[in-house]
């Protein structure tokens, strides 16, 4: 007989910058925040990838990774993800390499394809293609943590002394298949397509196929949460991030997220009432009673092996009470069986 364990929780970090505040300030709360998130007992802490993106301090997410590795002893730290056509992938490799060497068996290197920019910004970055090669790409920085091939005449210094842990990140069902077919584990963005997380999940795991490092499929999700002692407080904290969604939408630049002030003061229209509920629905927002309630039916729906939650608000305090109310949660939401974990090399 299988014994239920908790389903683990992790976190999803976009370093999110606010009105009142400054890019260099959300870096330090960031940091601060992961030893606060250890002691909870939580998993991994990952870091986003964004440029010319002012209200997302997450420019540089592997200096971030080293960062973070180095404030905590325990948490698993990594990228969530790199964003692997903006970058030659010897260039990764040779950072996740040193992170796995100076921090051995924490590096997670989450990759995803999409810009996380605009096109301007994705020329000065010298994107390397749209995504169409992103399995090449996979290929090529897969080989640079293994013994050097001597034909090639390159080796990625340290990166054959250690693997960290691939993962692929999606949300579609045709990232999911990609996943599967390369044996990666796969992270599912729910917080951006909610709605296709069951479909996905299920077709990463019918199209699964053993590789070297991974023998079963493995999944996590992530899902927008705040918590907080009531449904109606928990409302209250994450309404500075639900009206710059908003403001996302209208404003030709948005450059920080709003206040709670701002957003208390905000005349929210009916439309924007509605866009509001329908963003809020799918996701963890509420107490701790109703987020434990949609967290067993989410992972029932769609069997993921662990959360992972992007919680943006206002204040540290805030910040920190919802992960606490998170794991309290979670803690009574079994997880599926596991399914395997990393193969060592």
């Amino acid at each position: 007989m299988t014994t239920a364990t908790s389903i683990p929780v992790s976190v999803l970090d976009v370093v999110p910058v606010f009105e009142d505040g400054t890019a260099t300030a959300a870096l330090r709360d960031t940091v601060a925040l992961a030893p606060r998130v250890e002691e909870l007992g939580y998993l991994r802490y990952w870091v986003a990838e964004h440029h010319n993106t002012p209200s997302l301090a997450t420019s540089a997410p592997g200096i971030l990774v080293g960062q973070l590795a180095a404030a905590t002893s325990t948490l698993r730290v990594g990228s969530g993800g790199v964003l692997l056509p903006n970058h030659a992938p010897l260039v990764v490799a040779e950072q996740f390499g040193t992170l796995q060497a100076l921090h051995p068996g924490r590096i997670d290197l989450g990759l995803g394809r999409a810009p996380g920019t605009d096109p301007l910004t994705a020329r000065a970055l010298r994107r390397s293609s749209q995504g169409e090669d992103f399995p090449r790409q996979i290929d090529e920085l897969s080989g640079y943590f293994a013994p050097g091939d001597p034909a090639s005449g390159i080796v990625a210094v340290p990166a054959a002394d250690g693997r960290p842990d691939l993962w692929m990140l999606g949300s579609s069902p045709s990232s999911a298949e990609a996943a599967a077919l390369l044996g990666l584990p796969y992270a599912f963005a729910h917080q951006i397509n909610p709605h296709a997380s069951a479909a996905a999940l299920a077709r990463y795991r019918e199209a699964f196929r053993p590789s070297p490092y991974l023998e079963r499929p493995r999944t996590l999700i992530a899902v927008l949460v705040t918590v907080a002692d009531t449904d109606e407080a928990a409302r209250s904290v994450a309404a500075p991030y639900l009206l710059g969604k908003i403001q996302m939408r209208t404003r030709p630049r948005f450059d920080a997220f709003p206040g709670p002030r701002t957003a208390a003061d905000h005349p929210y229209s009916a439309a924007e009432l509605r866009f509001l509920d329908d963003l809020v629905e799918p996701q963890l927002i509420g107490s701790v009673h109703m987020v434990r309630a949609r967290l067993a039916a989410l992972v029932e729906r769609t069997g993921a092996d662990e959360l992972m939650a992007l919680t943006v608000v206002h204040g540290q305090g805030d910040r920190l009470r919802s992960f606490e109310l998170l794991a309290e949660a979670a803690a009574d939401v079994a997880a599926r069986p596991a399914e395997g974990a990393s193969v060592p090399l």
